[in-house]
């Protein structure tokens, strides 16, 4: 992993400070920073987004009501 110093401007200094504060777990800085140059660079086609799984809900769904209770039995009928 590569090591990386940096200089905030007073006003970014202000906004992280403000953002991290306002969070129920503060994450460490590194976290922070690397989250967001990896978005950054993904919006920028440079690098790949968010590796997390991210789930888009059908147009249509499947008509059935119940399946968030009934998941396993639709499930055990595949």
């Amino acid at each position: 992993m590569r090591r990386a110093t940096i200089t905030l401007s007073g006003d970014l200094e202000s906004a992280l400070d403000a953002w991290m504060i306002m969070q129920d777990a503060v994450p460490p800085l590194t976290t922070v920073v690397q989250a967001a140059l990896r978005e950054y660079l993904a919006q920028r086609g440079a690098a790949p987004g968010d590796p997390r799984l991210r789930i888009t809900p059908a147009v249509k769904g499947s008509g059935a009501t119940n399946v968030s209770i009934e998941h396993d039995r639709y499930l055990a009928e595949r």
